[in-house]
């Protein structure tokens, strides 16, 4: 197992490299994050022997599960919905959440943060594909909750986050991430004290050389990494 994810993971970096050089960008600016939703505490651990650093699980109590059995220095990111009564779990599993996508989440979590004397890095999740199955503020009132969540002590926002529709269309996820890199510049201009869009979270297994092109600063990569989820 460990061999094959080493296989997997070097074509991954090899493709990072790829996009990288048809955008004229260095692949030292794109973070690599292996999404560990389903995948087994010892086959995690293969991934992070091969050299993951940074992990991504969608589910606040498969985290507190297998978070235990992750080695320290390993840097840890939700990327899935959070409810706002899991807050409370965040500080003490998370260093980045990627789905923050409205104020009442953001108080709870500041607040828990501040409880436990953290500062935890956050990503505004804009729904820019208009989906109704998907999370994330609209994009016409993004600058209107980071200026919100600016306020709240204990966060720090540090960019943007999106999920481009599961479509063939190379077009249309271009156009989902090229919106999201514009949105960014956007409220990059309105000079927000304590936000920086230093980043952008956009891109998956089935897309994220698109996403890289476009201006991808972190993607989540699954499948490509430890196989298709049974």
């Amino acid at each position: 197992m460990k061999e094959l994810i080493a296989e997997r993971l070097a074509r991954v970096k090899e493709t990072i490299a790829e996009a990288c050089a048809r955008a004229g960008r260095d692949p030292a600016e794109v973070t690599l994050i292996a999404v560990t939703k389903t995948i087994p505490a010892d086959v995690i651990q293969a991934a992070i022997s091969a050299g993951v650093e940074h992990i991504g699980e969608n589910r606040v109590q498969e985290a507190r599960d297998k978070f235990p059995h992750v080695p320290a220095g390993v840097v840890r990111h939700l990327i899935g919905h959070l409810q706002t009564n899991k807050a409370r779990y965040i500080p003490g599993l998370f260093d980045w959440v990627h789905s923050l996508d409205r104020i009442e989440l953001a108080q709870a979590l500041g607040k828990r943060a501040q409880r436990e004397g953290r500062t935890i890095d956050c990503l505004i999740q804009v729904n820019v594909s208009g989906e109704e199955t998907k999370h994330g503020v609209a994009p016409e009132r993004a600058l209107e909750l980071v200026e919100q969540v600016a306020e709240v002590e204990g966060l720090r926002v540090r960019g943007l986050m999106t999920m481009a529709p599961l479509t063939g269309d190379t077009g249309l996820i271009r156009w989902v991430f090229a919106s999201l890199r514009s949105l960014s510049q956007e409220i990059e201009k309105a000079n927000i004290a304590g936000v920086s869009m230093e980043h952008l979270s956009m891109g998956m297994s089935n897309d994220f050389p698109i996403a890289i092109e476009e201006g991808a600063t972190m993607i989540r990569v699954g499948s490509a990494i430890f196989g298709p989820r049974t």
